[in-house]
């Protein structure tokens, strides 16, 4: 078999990885957001202040939600590999049950859209998990004469 023809494959760093899928995941929840727009009454429930944000703890709350993950796409690739796998472990488990909760609550055919997005951002928070759990260890190596 001749090698002439392969394709050159490059092994991505868990730190790569793990940005790239907090990022993709960001792209998710903002277009489930901005595509609930588009579902009748959305936008006069809006104007007329009958969200699930209807105190300012509430939008505190919401807000510090989803500050985490576009800080994660930065924080996978500056922090140090142990504390780095255990914020990826944790926040990447809580969003895929925040998803699923959303998932849930949104059984309705004009929900279907969300429920599509919350899946897929199961699966992306999911591998986050994933990789973060396999981080690869580094093993000293043998020094010789010793």
């Amino acid at each position: 078999m001749t090698t002439r023809n392969q394709l050159e494959d490059v092994k991505i760093n868990v730190k790569l990885k793990l940005s790239a899928l907090w990022t993709a995941v960001m792209f998710c929840y903002i277009y489930g957001d901005y595509f609930s727009l588009y579902v009748p009454g959305q936008i006069e429930d809006f104007i007329n202040g009958k969200t699930l944000l209807v105190s300012p703890l509430k939008l505190l709350a919401a807000s510090a939600l989803m500050t985490i993950p576009p800080l994660m796409i930065f924080l996978s690739l500056s922090l140090k590999p142990a504390i780095n796998r255990l914020a990826n472990i944790i926040f990447g488990t809580i969003y895929t049950i925040v998803m699923l909760l959303i998932a849930l609550d949104s059984l309705e055919p004009w929900w279907t859209f969300m429920v599509f997005f919350a899946i897929v951002e199961m699966i992306i928070t999911s591998a986050i998990v994933w990789f973060a759990w396999r981080w690869p260890k580094q093993y000293p190596s043998l020094q010789r004469g010793s």
